[in-house]
């Protein structure tokens, strides 16, 4: 199977790659980064240099291709992601004959878009009222992709992202750090997560099936959430920082931080056999605290996120 992952080189986007290499396929990684294009060399994946905004350096490749996976992040998301969809779609007409199978698109999402509350549990097929304000534009986007006429569209909605270079996580671990332990938000909070690894594993098995599992929207997620309370206890203790604190968002995205979601997702389980294996956050916080210090995890910037 030849797979292309855009954003490749992203919290996302590599363990992806290296999860569908590691099966065997050949997988294609655009990355708009000479220097991580080498990176991404090394693990097998082939380089493709080019700026998400231009995808037409690689376009004419959807002539071969079983799957592209858009696993992008940053400030203009919700334009490039509209712009690669319709572009893949237009470069599916064009360059793929008329006897072809139908291109599969995995779109990556997040859980956000089930908004927050603390008392409601959700699952995958659960319906979506009111999301996050940041990725209220998400569930329509989704919607595209499942209908789309022209590409097999799946939708994947990861959790809080954790493990290696941490993600979001690494602005929390960047305070305890520095000395204190400050995060967003208010006592009492739980968090849905997802360690990188079988994120990765669940892509693969959604690239592999993709074929009788069109227009599925899957929320990636372990089997139970986690305190924030005890996460920040626990970071402290790792950490050797003087205690922790909550402080207010001040902008969207540290409002979306602050998100509590109760998620008990089963349609890839169901479906795809998928199982989450890694440890959960608080139970390695220890490792995982390790793994991002010995990362450049301390310049996490706050723009790369899914949400």
């Amino acid at each position: 199977m030849k797979v292309l992952v855009v954003g490749a080189s992203g919290f996302i986007g590599l363990p992806v790659a290296q999860a569908l290499v590691r099966a065997g396929h050949v997988v294609y990684g655009v990355t708009r980064s000479e220097s991580k294009a080498k990176a991404l060399a090394a693990e097998e994946i082939i380089p493709i240099v080019a700026p998400v905004e231009d995808p037409s350096i690689w376009l004419p490749q959807v002539a071969t291709l079983d799957v592209v996976i858009e696993a992008i992040s940053g400030p203009d998301v919700k334009v490039l992601s509209e712009k690669l969809l319709n572009a893949v779609a237009e470069a599916a007409t064009q360059y793929r004959p008329p006897s072809a199978p139908k291109l599969a698109y995995i779109y990556t999402s997040g859980s956000w878009v089930h908004g927050s509350s603390r008392k409601d549990i959700i699952s995958d097929t659960t319906p979506i009222t009111q999301s996050v304000d940041l990725v209220t534009w998400r569930p329509s986007l989704e919607q595209r992709v499942v209908t789309n006429p022209i590409l097999n569209g799946i939708v994947i909605r990861p959790a809080l992202l954790y493990g290696r270079s941490a993600s979001i996580l690494g602005m929390l671990f960047k305070t305890a750090h520095e000395g204190k332990v400050k995060w967003f938000g208010t006592p009492g909070g739980r968090y849905a997560t997802i360690h990188q690894d079988d994120l990765g594993e669940l892509y693969r098995l959604t690239a592999e099936k993709a074929a009788i599992i069109g227009g599925q929207l899957f929320d990636a997620a372990n089997d139970s959430s986690e305190s924030v309370d005890d996460i920040l206890q626990r970071l402290v203790e790792v950490s050797g920082a003087q205690g922790y604190e909550y402080v207010p968002p001040t902008n969207l995205f540290e409002k979306a931080i602050t998100t509590t979601l109760l998620l008990r997702p089963y349609l890839a389980r169901s479906l795809l056999g998928w199982q989450p294996r890694k440890a959960g956050l608080v139970d390695h916080l220890e490792i995982y605290y390790d793994a991002w210090k010995a990362t450049a995890g301390s310049a996490t910037p706050k723009s790369d996120f899914i949400g």
